[in-house]
């Protein structure tokens, strides 16, 4: 099968750009199981196992597609339905409220599907080689935050709170001590490291030397990356249960509340398996599961049956979901 990928991002990434690495990670596995596999993305992209194109922006993306792609797999939403060949489209985000989707949009959490009035999903998965080995032996003496922490509903200011409260260290990947993104945050307290966008190997280490990760996010999350990346290495997981969460994460591998209390009483009194929190995830969110779960739904796009009989959009509002503190 000739497969077209067309993302708005350029590949591969370093930091965080989760689409970008689930992606790459999707297109390698195709090729290992003997698919062809095109990218159509920006200036600037490169990959050593597939084609690429770049994307020329004054073009219609149908306009781009060549004649020997079998099907397209789009990572948004088109503009306009004018795509002759088989296609289909992960929505990675949630919706606007009232914005109407294409009828073979893609979720990538059952959560996500649901919440979208649809029933297609395909859960993200990863190729765990590229993470390497773990260093069991390492010490682990601080908690982390992985996410973009200057957007308020990855909520670090709760993470914050939590490790404070709980008289523990927290290392946060993915944010600086001043945010004037979100009005003025200065954040002092020797208890907290800010290492900013972090990637490769120095990200890798951090998430290696950690006890757990702390996340309470005020939003429904589509999925969740920055939480199998924590399991895989060895850290259970202290989060609000909202989205796709307690998908990712069964109670032997974290506690999920949206109270900050509990959340500090369980990072002080249970203890969890580290090595089940890793096999946990590369047994259930692998590149290998997700390549054929998207291959199924390419199979039915070639055969002309619609991923959804309806248009999915949002049922209801996903932000500034509860959070208590004391």
């Amino acid at each position: 099968m000739n497969i077209l990928i067309a993302n708005m991002s350029p590949i591969p990434v370093y930091a965080y750009g989760g689409t970008e690495r689930v992606i790459w990670d999707l297109a390698k596995e195709l090729v290992k199981l003997g698919h062809q596999v095109t990218f159509l993305v920006p200036r600037g992209s490169h990959c050593d196992f597939a084609k690429v194109i770049e994307m020329d922006p004054t073009l219609t993306i149908a306009q781009q597609i060549p004649d020997y792609i079998d099907v397209a797999h789009l990572q948004f939403q088109p503009k306009n339905c004018d795509i002759a060949i088989p296609y289909v489209v992960t929505e990675h985000g949630n919706a606007q409220l009232n914005e109407y989707l294409d009828k073979n949009t893609i979720f990538v959490s059952h959560n996500h599907a649901q919440r979208h009035n649809s029933d297609s999903y395909v859960l993200n998965g990863l190729d765990w080689s590229n993470y390497g080995e773990l260093d069991w032996k390492q010490p682990r003496n601080y908690y982390h935050f992985l996410g973009k922490a200057a957007w308020r509903l990855k909520n670090v200011k709760g993470a914050i709170y939590v490790a404070k409260q709980a008289k523990q260290q927290l290392h946060v990947l993915g944010g600086d001590r001043f945010n004037f993104k979100r009005g003025l945050r200065l954040t002092f307290s020797p208890q907290i490291k800010f290492h900013g966008m972090v990637g490769g190997q120095e990200k890798l280490s951090l998430l290696n030397g950690s006890k757990g990760l702390i996340f309470p996010v005020r939003w429904h999350e589509p999925f969740g990356l920055a939480i199998i990346e924590s399991m895989y290495f060895g850290c259970p997981v202290f989060s609000t249960p909202y989205g796709a969460i307690p998908e990712l994460v069964p109670f032997e591998c974290g506690v999920l509340s949206n109270n900050a209390d509990l959340l500090i009483e369980a990072i002080n009194t249970q203890k969890f398996d580290p090595i089940y929190c890793q096999q946990h995830v590369v047994e259930n969110f692998n590149a290998e599961r997700m390549a054929y779960g998207y291959l199924e739904k390419y199979e039915l796009a070639i055969q002309g049956k619609a991923l959804n009989q309806n248009s999915p959009y949002l049922m209801k509002e996903c932000q500034n979901l509860e959070w208590h503190e004391s």
